[in-house]
Parts: C-alpha cells; structure tokens; sequence
C-alpha cells in the first residue's frame, strides 16, 4: 500500500511540474534535423539518446557542467508467471529493486554519480555504486559517432550470510566489491532513429563455483522518436560464457517509452532485469521473457543548475 500512495505521489508531481514546462523548452529538434543527417545538419545533432541512461545500461550523453541530476528507479516484481499474475497484481504488490542517485557534471565531457540500491537479493542486498563517465568525442561533421566510457563500481554493506557456500558469505571485504568498465558508441541515423553499441566488461571479486569473475558482454540498443519529446526504446545485452556455466542465466531484454519536459526524464519499462547497475543486470538476470517474468519499472530524474 506504501509503495503504491509513492508511486501515484511520483505520478501526480512529475504530472504538475511537466504541466509547467516553459515555452523556451527544445521541442522542435526533429523538425530542425533532416531525415539524413548530412554533413551540414550534423552541428545541429543534439542528444542521440537524450538521456544518461537508455534502459538499464548508460547511453553515450553526459550532464553539462554544473548540473546536479537527481534519479529515482524503480522495478516492480513479476508481470506472470507464478510469481505474478492478478494475485500479486501483475508484479505491483512486489518491489524488485529500488535506486536512489545523485550524479553531476564536473564538465560538459565528464560526469560522476553516487546512489543506493535496495538490491535484488541474488546475491547482492544494500548496494553503494559510484560512477565516472566520460565523454570522448560527439558525432559531428567528419566523424560519423559518438563515444563515452565509463567505469562503475559497487559495494555491498549488507550483513554477511552464514552459509560459506553463499556468494554474499563475504570471506573478505573484498568480495563485496564489482566492477564494470564500457566504451559506448552512439550514431543518430536520422532526425528520428538512434542506435547504440555497448561492449561491456564486468568483474566480481567473489562468484560462485559454476560461475566466471570476469564476464563480458555487448549491448545495444535503438531509440525512435515518436514526437519531439516522446520516443520507443529497445535495449538487448548478451553475455558471453561457456555454455556449461550459468545455466539459469538469461540476457537481458527492455523495452521503454520515454518523454522529456524542460528539466526532467521520465521512463516507464518493461525489462526481464531485476536490478539496476552493469554489474546486476548482465551478470544476474535469471527471468525469462516467455513465461512472463518481465516486470514494470519507471525511472524519474530532475536536473538542477546553478544560477
């Protein structure tokens, strides 16, 4: 009941302040951009992925400078299957995974990020991540992509189990930590389609006996823009290991729809991932899309300048 009175609160907000958006707000980019991008529209290319995020994994844009970006992620339990259905109310009564952030833009290339999540509970429970990302270069005249790098890294501070054959058993304070490392490539084909390609390289200190630390994976995802401020998003990362290990795992799949107002981004999901982070969502998504273990979520953020 508590979580559904905060999700309509986070509805009725994000509803009275888009309703404020003022007229100075970016709503003719698609009109402005033709539907080839050509080398003299290119320095008109703003935001390929208009976010920092695109689903569960980073999109190849940064904060400008002095922007403060606050973000709220939420992830509801199974949409069927037998932990979903009308009886928990198609994944409602259950919360998955719960985010809260703060990232800021130390320049217009370079941004950096703190947050806490609940966690999923496989393995990991109360997660510290901090993030750095940096943009290396934009799709401009004469270079025909974007790319950004980032690095992320996460801290489990939860009470260690007593089962020794657990991962979150935690012999040593080491094994709490993960890491993740992408180069993400962006291209806006044209005034209305975007694509992405993310390899991505994950490491866990401590895993399980039928499991790999280091695991890399490729992403990606396209993005079309239905109106100036609303576009359709697919994202796909696949993970790379032997087939003998892993074998509960599954990649992760979402799809989102996602509008932009003057200041905010909001995004409701449907994804088979349960929890937020690189070094969640590829190493331990264990739904699988056909029988139903999808689930909703949303992501809310504001971005606040000085002056």
């Amino acid at each position: 009941m508590v979580k559904t009175y905060l999700l309509s609160g986070f509805l009725m907000i994000s509803a009275f302040t888009f309703s404020q958006e003022p007229e100075s707000a970016d709503t003719t980019i698609y009109e402005e951009i033709p539907d080839e991008p050509t080398d003299e529209n290119y320095p008109f290319l703003s935001g390929t992925f208009k976010a920092t995020r695109i689903i569960n994994g980073h999109s190849t844009e940064t904060l400008n400078k002095g922007e403060l970006e606050f973000r709220v992620e939420h992830r509801f339990g199974d949409f069927a299957g037998s932990n979903g259905g009308v009886q928990q109310w198609f994944g409602l009564d259950n919360s998955s995974d719960i985010r809260i952030a703060l990232e800021y833009g130390i320049t217009d290339k370079l941004m950096v990020g703190l947050g806490r999540s609940k966690g999923t509970g496989r393995p990991y429970r109360s997660l510290i991540d901090g993030l750095i990302k940096m943009k290396l270069f934009e799709q401009e005249k004469g270079f025909p992509v974007s790319a950004t790098a980032v690095g992320v890294m996460t801290y489990s501070y939860a009470k260690a189990s007593s089962n020794s054959y657990e991962v979150n058993s935690y012999p040593e304070q080491a094994h709490r930590i993960a890491y993740a490392t992408s180069l993400n490539f962006s291209r806006q084909l044209t005034r209305r389609l975007s694509a992405a390609v993310i390899p991505t390289f994950v490491y866990r200190n401590y895993v399980a006996a039928d499991d790999v630390n280091a695991l890399f994976a490729l992403g990606g995802a396209v993005k079309y823009g239905v109106t100036p401020q609303m576009g359709i998003i697919v994202e796909y990362y696949h993970s790379f290991y032997d087939k003998d290990i892993r074998t509960e795992n599954y990649q992760s799949l979402g799809v989102a729809v996602e509008w932009i107002t003057f200041g905010h981004t909001f995004t409701i999901n449907l994804t088979n991932s349960k929890g937020f982070g690189e070094t969640q969502f590829i190493p331990y998504t264990y739904e699988n899309w056909l029988k139903g273990q999808f689930r909703l979520g949303f992501t809310i953020t504001r971005i606040f300048t000085r002056g």
